[in-house]
């Protein structure tokens, strides 16, 4: 079969012909359909993922399919069946053995591009927004990175659970999708003082930031008393520091999410997260946006355009 793998770290992945895997006790073996491809595929590429597979590593961390086996002892599932997964790594191929629990049944009206584009950024917003900080309606919810894979469905799901949402973006453009998807405000981070207009606004109750550096600071300055700020990633580079005093001045919350650790922390977290995801796509109230859809061979640039942020939302790759 095809694969785009990592030979060598920093370089341009390589198209290679591959054996097929079988699926172990536990897994499946999906023909991938799409894969969702995200920030964390180009840290992997770096090595500079908190999780790094031997190389060379066929990369893709979700996936849309078709199950065409099943490894021993697994159940509720069936040959034939479409499914969803946050894999990790091996989307990027015609086909991966996964574990069935990192699996999830998707509907009939869910297309096989809306749902490599979905577990990931979808799940992430959720789980951060409900689970993590408990948004209220009428709070006031500031998204950093707001058009990108992530920041447009926190957008887009703030709005939807009755946040007030300010929307942090790189541009007009940029911007002009965050409002089509419900920001009530907009912040433009190459020319807005992020922190003075904010606190102009009335001051955020609850920060999601997947950027860090900078615009973090002046996030945790624009905060009222009580918020709660959710740091998911550092796209900018630069991990904040931060200074505990201004913390405790303000009685303020810093919840730490990395998403995929719930597969094994708690995977119930996910499970149930993804239900009401689900019931809402199907009832029409989210819809995935996907800028570009590339095929298998122009991966590589595919994943530049997240590289240098031409995408807006998602970035599909289409592999059968």
């Amino acid at each position: 079969m095809r694969a785009m793998q990592v030979t060598d770290l920093g370089q341009p992945l390589s198209l290679r012909e591959v054996a097929r895997p079988d699926p172990g006790p536990g897994q499946v073996q999906v023909q991938v359909h799409t894969c969702g491809l995200n920030f964390g595929d180009l840290l992997v590429i770096k090595g500079t993922y908190q999780e790094k597979p031997p190389l060379p590593a066929t990369i893709g961390m979700e996936l849309c399919g078709t199950i065409t086996a099943l490894g021993d002892g697994v159940t509720g599932f069936a040959e034939g069946q479409r499914v969803a997964a946050y894999c990790g790594f091996g989307a990027l191929a015609d086909y991966a053995a996964i574990p069935a629990n990192v699996c999830v049944p998707i509907p009939d009206a869910m297309s096989a591009e809306d749902a490599a584009a979905f577990l990931i950024t979808y799940g992430t917003s959720h789980v951060a927004l409900d689970y993590k900080a408990h948004l209220q309606p009428g709070e006031r919810l500031l998204v950093l990175g707001a058009s990108g894979g992530v920041g447009l469905t926190a957008v887009e799901l703030g709005k939807l659970m009755g946040a007030e949402v300010i929307a942090v973006a790189r541009g007009a453009e940029k911007l002009a999708v965050a409002q089509s998807m419900g920001a009530d405000h907009l912040i433009d981070s190459q020319t807005d003082d992020i922190r003075s207009l904010v606190k102009e606004l009335g001051g955020a109750d609850v920060v999601y930031d997947p950027i860090g550096g900078a615009q973090f600071e002046a996030a945790l300055r624009a905060c009222n008393p009580e918020a709660r700020l959710i740091p998911l990633g550092f796209a900018s580079g630069t991990v904040p520091q931060i200074p505990a005093n201004y913390l405790l001045v303000k009685n303020l919350t810093v919840i730490g999410l990395y998403w995929g650790g719930y597969t094994r922390v708690n995977p119930k977290v996910l499970t149930d997260s993804f239900d009401v995801l689900t019931a809402w796509y199907v009832q029409g109230k989210i819809k995935p946006h996907v800028s570009h859809v590339l095929p298998l061979e122009a991966a590589n640039e595919a994943l530049d355009l997240l590289r240098t942020r031409q995408a807006t939302g998602k970035v599909v790759v289409k592999i059968s």
